[in-house]
């Protein structure tokens, strides 16, 4: 692991591998090696008040999708996607490959100037918008 990655936590023995990754109050345990996990969640709940929540589903919005016969693991944002949208009251719009033309240049000119115009800026989201589609951008869908 990253040595930034102050939330990480790696264990690696000759019978397998764990992770232990930390979010506020929050951990979740993740290796190849039951007895291994067992044994921490063990260990864990001696020292402080927790609760086994069983198999993760969910982590931080992203859902943990599993295909054991395959022996997959894999991540989807779909629920993630669909909240950020009903959020934005976006839910109903119709999905493109490309939301704007090619070569678009934004400039400061487009902005509005009018008091009129400002007023009615005023109550768009930009940020919440903006920082929502990152969120989803950097944990599992570069490709927004």
């Amino acid at each position: 692991m990253v040595s930034e990655d102050h939330y990480v936590y790696v264990k690696r023995t000759t019978r397998g591998i764990m992770f232990l990754i930390l979010y506020v109050d929050d951990i979740l345990l993740a290796g190849n090696n039951l007895k291994m996990l067992n044994a921490t969640k063990q260990w864990l709940s001696s020292i402080f008040k927790m609760k086994d929540m069983g198999e993760a589903r969910y982590v931080l919005g992203v859902e943990i999708v599993r295909n054991y016969p395959k022996k997959l693991l894999g991540m989807c944002q779909e629920a993630y996607i669909k909240s950020v949208l009903e959020s934005f009251q976006m839910h109903y719009s119709k999905p493109v490959d490309t939301p704007v033309e090619k070569g678009l240049t934004l400039s400061l000119d487009q902005c509005p100037k009018i008091d009129q115009e400002k007023e009615k800026m005023k109550d768009v989201p930009y940020a919440s918008v903006v920082g929502s589609l990152m969120y989803a951008m950097l944990c599992t869908r570069p490709n927004i």
